[in-house]
Formats: structure tokens, sequence, C-alpha cells
């Protein structure tokens, strides 16, 4: 029996419980009771409101446990933990003192996954550096699992991997935070405040990154971004390799005129980097490094000059009447939001504004000031943006121009009839969806939509 299959058979007879039946635990879900594997599967969802691929769930066996109350009087030997719950959360605290296991199903992933791990976390560039990663073991010719965060489960295809192949990760903080191994190569792309609506503060945002190198061997990897302040001072247990695109690093990857160095050898010329913007040179530089000895260099610029990006980030929607719009829904920070402004040397027609994850908005008001003629702001955060924009020493009244809109669809109708001709509108929301959408790809999906309806 091999380890996949021992770990499973080691929770049959035991009662457990999955908290979250999203996109990642419903494979879970299926694999447990395919074990014979007794399940509650717990959800905040109305039961009138579940999609049927839940309530299959409950045809195959499983128990369903959903509402307002769906944590109430829950026992269980092991729980599965969803991302966006917090290991703090009064009900996981009980069922800990009761004698629960808690786990998740990445944190269950790392532990069984046969073959070398190289996992990306960061407040901006993650799914990006991530991708690039992949695409670029790929086109040396390795067998590649690619997921985590950036949306596939990887442990229900754990046991058709092999020692050669290699499992690329994204990880968000979310993920981190109780996970008791890290990757074989981690990297860091960058932090910024970020997802304070959930976490208790930014020191517990920066720890529950760290987790992705903090339990590392002497033989790993760490790649770390040396022009931000957080990142820079970061140690971990295994090599340590730097990146930097405004400084130098004698120790890694660097930015010397148009052509990234790697310890003193020139790898790619920026030029020839399909993917728009200064950030993505930062994020060809992490990749650069975590292929390193397993990718050519000429399977780098080959990738970057082929490579047109992922979907949501800084994406060409469409051109009309001489206007591009671009989705960059990916954007619900300030410091991704301003990335993106960076990457057109124009000023743009930008639509921000959506959910409330309190953090702060002053950074982003000068960059608006420099970068954007129109500024079309909705959403509980809107008001928040324009007043950065207000306090912002660079604004001068009018400069930009700043509307506000009844709400997301208001906002990119409003753009799309200020723009002309050679203009460029940009939704980059520096906010997260939760206030309209369901996510930020069903955000991007609602922006393109409009778009092509125009």
């Amino acid at each position: 029996m091999n380890t996949f299959d021992a770990f499973f058979h080691s929770l049959v007879g035991k009662k457990i419980a999955v908290l979250g039946l999203g996109v990642s635990n419903r494979p879970l879900v299926r694999l447990l009771l395919g074990y014979g594997c007794t399940v509650i599967g717990c959800d905040r969802t109305p039961r009138q409101k579940l999609d049927d691929e839940v309530l299959q769930l409950e045809q195959l066996g499983c128990q369903l446990k959903t509402g307002d109350s769906y944590l109430d009087d829950l026992s269980a030997d092991v729980v599965f933990r969803t991302p966006g719950m917090h290991p703090a959360n009064p009900a996981l605290e009980k069922l800990r003192a009761d004698g629960a296991q808690i786990t998740s199903e990445m944190d269950v992933f790392f532990r069984l996954c046969p073959c070398k791990i190289i996992a990306v976390t960061g407040s901006d560039g993650k799914t990006t550096t991530t991708t690039l990663i992949a695409e670029m073991l790929k086109a040396e010719g390795k067998k590649v699992w690619l997921g985590g965060n950036i949306g596939t489960p990887l442990l229900p295809v754990c046991d058709q991997m092999t020692e050669e192949d290699f499992a690329v990760v994204e990880l968000s903080s979310f993920q981190l935070m109780d996970m008791t191994r890290s990757a074989h190569v981690a990297v860091v792309t960058n932090l910024a405040p970020n997802h304070l609506d959930v976490h208790k503060d930014m020191d517990e945002y920066v720890q529950a990154k760290k987790n992705i190198f903090a339990f590392q061997s002497p033989a790993d990897t760490l790649i770390l971004n040396q022009d931000n302040d957080i990142t820079a001072g970061f140690t971990g247990n295994g090599k340590t390799r730097f990146f930097a695109r405004v400084g130098k690093t004698e120790n890694g990857v660097y930015l010397s005129g148009d052509m990234i160095v790697r310890d003193g050898v020139a790898v790619l010329d920026k030029k020839d980097i399909l993917l728009p913007g200064e950030h993505n040179v930062e994020n060809y530089m992490a990749a650069i490094l975590a292929v390193e000895g397993l990718v050519s260099d000429e399977t780098v610029r080959h990738v970057a000059k082929t490579f047109g990006g992922v979907e949501h980030r800084i994406e060409l929607v469409r051109v009309k009447d001489g206007v591009r719009f671009y989705n960059d829904s990916i954007a619900s920070s300030p410091s991704r939001t301003m990335a993106g402004l960076k990457s057109f040397p124009e000023k743009v027609l930008l639509i921000a504004g959506g959910y409330d994850k309190h953090i702060p908005y002053d950074v982003l008001g000068p960059e608006i000031c420099k970068r954007v003629r129109i500024l079309f702001v909705n959403g509980a955060t809107g008001p928040l943006i324009r007043q950065a924009v207000e306090s912002a020493p660079e604004y001068k009244a009018g400069k930009p121009e700043i509307i506000d809109c009844a709400d997301f669809a208001d906002a990119v109708h409003k753009a799309a009839a200020a723009a002309t001709s050679g203009d460029v509108v940009l939704m980059s929301p520096a906010s997260a969806a939760f206030d309209q959408f369901k996510n930020f790809a069903e955000r991007g999906k609602f922006y393109k939509k409009l778009v092509m309806e125009l």
C-alpha cells in the first residue's frame, strides 16, 4: 500500500468534518467518500441555495450541515479547514480542545506529495509567477502539476504524481496560516498590507506568509525580493537567493540596464518579455531563480517571447473605436493596482473600488494623480480611494477628474462613454470583489461581458 492509500485508509472509521464546500474541498469530499470515510460537509450557505454539485455529495453519502448554524454542536475526529476560515475561529478552537485533529487539503497534500514542490506566495504577482514557473518547466519537457490557490485542488490527484514530476503551487496567507510543512523551493514575491479584514493585524499576515519556508531543510531554497523592505529581512533554514529590479544583488538575479542578469550572466532582455509592466520583470526574475538548474536560459527566453499572461491580470479584452479595454480584476490591493498603472506610458481611465478589506489606501493616491486622467469609483472603498487621491500632495482639483458611480456596471458604462480613440480603460479595483461578486474571477468575466456588449 502506498503512502497516499495508507493515509486515507487510516481515516476510515473516524468522523471527518470538511468545513466549507467550495472549489477546493468538493474533490476532497469525493475522495474521502471513495475510501469509505464518514464525512460531514459543513457550509454556511443555506440548503435551498446549494448548487447541484454539493447536493450530489449528499447522494454519495456525505452528511450536510448548512446554514448559519453549520458549526453549532459539531463533533469530529479530523477536521479539514477551508482556507477562508481563520484557525482561531471559536468553533475550531472548541473542536481542537475536544481532541479533533485540525488540518487542510493543502497541508495533507504537502505531506503526501511524492515530487518536488515549488511554491509561491506574496501580496502581488504570485499567480503570474506561479504560472511562469510552470510554463518554463513544461517548455523544458517536465511533467508539471499546477494548482493550489490558483484554482486547482492537488490532493485528489496526488496519487497520479511521480518522483520525477514537479508540483507548482500558489499559496495564499489563508492556506499558509496553519501549515506544518514547507516547499522545497519557496518564493515570496513581495509583501504589503492585505487581507486585514481576516488577519487580526499585519504581523499575523506576515507570519502566515513565512510558513512557506519556516519548515524548510538546509537542502531547500528560499527566493526573496530584495527590493521589498519586509521580505529582504527574512531568513530561512535553506539556501537563500534574492532578486532585485531596483537594487543589485550578488546572490541571485538583478536588472542591469535592460538585461536580467543571474550571478553576473545575462539571461533575458526585458524587451523580450511579452507581458507589459515592470512588475512582470520582477515576476520573471523570481521565476528564473525558481527554475535554476532545471530549465535552460534558452527555454526561459522562449517563454518570455510567447507567454501572453493569465486571465484577469492586465488582460486586453477588446479594442473598440481606438479604445483599449484592460481587465485587471485580480488587483484587489492598492499595491497591485499601482503595478498595473505603471504598465502604461499614458494616463488611463481607471475603474476602481469594491469590497473593503480594511487596508490603507493612502499610498494609492499619488500614483493615481500621476497616472490617471479620469477615475471612476464604486463600491464600499470608492469613497476611501477618492479620499486618498484628494489628500495626495500631487492632487489638483479636477486632475484627475473623479466620478462617483452607483455600482460596478455603472462605472464601466461611464468609463466607456468618456473614452476616446487612443485611451486606455483599465479596470483595476484595488479592492476585493465580495461586495458585488463571488470573487475576482466573476468580476473579471462580468467586466469582459459588459465591454463586449458595448
